[in-house]
């Protein structure tokens, strides 16, 4: 459990403009949808689709990296990846296992003919949009076990776009039909405390000094 008067000790280290900024990003925050990506060679991409998901209010990331293991390139994640969960994987079938026991259907997204296309989506499902390699897209093992298949309408010559901006594209849409949805979407209260708490412990210099002296008056 969360020691809620340390929590708001700890906050009167932080200025009042950062203290409400987390406040009014927790209460955008969502765990109802997710993104998983798979094994994804370019580092700037991956990164790339974690700064999308905290744009956008998703509040875990998933990376699998049966092939690829590669640290999070904190340029192109513009410190997203500091406020956003990341959960990594060594296999496909792990990650897919972990997300079905947490309640989310898989959601392949793939340029495939008769699938459904996004303005289509039923955003009311908990869902994991699974993202594949820049040049493969997702493994057969994805899309045998996804339970839905997405895909973004395209009209030109080129058939797929970079997973980062396939990301910001589906997330942008989703998110915005959630938050217009009447379903209970955000993070419970508990689950804010935890993030108030562990952003607080990411900003604050001195963290571990600053409790322990908390304890001792």
């Amino acid at each position: 459990m969360i020691d809620e008067k340390l929590l708001e000790y700890l906050e009167t280290y932080l200025t009042d403009s950062r203290r409400e900024k987390f406040h009014k990003v927790l209460e955008q925050r969502t765990k109802h949808f997710t993104v998983a990506t798979e094994d994804v060679y370019q580092l700037h991409n991956t990164s790339a689709v974690i700064r999308s998901c905290d744009v956008f209010g998703i509040q875990e990331v998933n990376i699998v990296e049966e092939r690829n293991s590669k640290r999070i390139d904190r340029e192109i994640a513009m410190g997203a990846q500091k406020w956003v969960d990341l959960n990594r994987y060594h296999t496909v079938k792990d990650c897919i296992t972990d997300l079905k026991e947490k309640g989310y259907q898989i959601v392949a997204t793939t340029p495939h003919t008769n699938d459904c296309e996004l303005h289509e989506f039923d955003a009311t499902k908990k869902s994991c949009f699974f993202f594949g390699r820049e040049t493969e897209g997702l493994s057969d093992e994805v899309l045998n076990a996804a339970d839905s298949y997405l895909k973004i309408p395209m009209y030109g010559f080129t058939e797929s776009l970079n997973i980062s901006v396939s990301a910001a594209i589906i997330l942008q849409h989703v998110t915005t039909k959630l938050k217009h949805s009447d379903i209970d979407w955000q993070l419970t209260e508990q689950e804010k405390l935890e993030k108030r708490l562990d952003w607080v412990k990411k900003t604050i210099k001195s963290y571990d000094d600053i409790v322990a002296r908390y304890y001792q008056d």
